[in-house]
């Protein structure tokens, strides 16, 4: 009898432990979100980056007075991240490494981003479309290798 009610109170104690966790959050595996971003363009207002299928990624930002790019990798994870390592130079500064990552969650049927950490969500991929979507922001390919070419050509240039 005594053995029953250590395990009626010891399932309560989990049961309350349960309420207790938030629900695990739903998120895109490895697979899908290399379907959002290999061999794709992501655009930005001042730039862009392109995210090669071998995993190879540059990026390249363009403001009045300052041009910078950058070379380096970009990694996916189980857990929903896209990681972004690269090494950042201009004419004022070199080979700056930042690592930069991303966060999604599946959230009422849609994709949703956020820039860790502790950015806020915002809506990334709906499942039928939406014009507020980051992805909409991508091209597929390369599609702005020659303003990378050309930011590279006035970092290196030595005026």
């Amino acid at each position: 009898m005594a053995l029953i009610a250590c395990g009626e109170l010891a399932a309560a104690v989990n049961m309350a432990a349960a309420k207790d966790r938030a629900p695990a959050q739903a998120v895109p595996t490895a697979f899908e979100m290399q379907l959002y971003y290999a061999d794709r363009t992501w655009n930005w207002a001042d730039g862009a980056a392109y995210f090669a299928q071998d995993r190879r990624l540059r990026a390249w930002t363009a403001k009045p007075d300052s041009t910078s790019i950058a070379e380096g990798r970009w990694l996916l994870t189980n857990d929903g991240k896209m990681c972004m390592e690269l090494v950042w130079r201009s004419k004022t500064y070199a080979a700056t490494p930042i690592r930069t990552c991303f966060s999604h969650r599946i959230h009422n049927g849609n994709v949703e981003q956020r820039m860790e950490p502790g950015g806020g969500w915002y809506s990334f991929k709906h499942a039928s479309g939406n014009a507020t979507d980051e992805h909409r922001k991508f091209q597929e390919g390369d599609a702005k290798s020659i303003e990378f070419d050309t930011a590279r050509k006035l970092v290196e240039s030595k005026s």
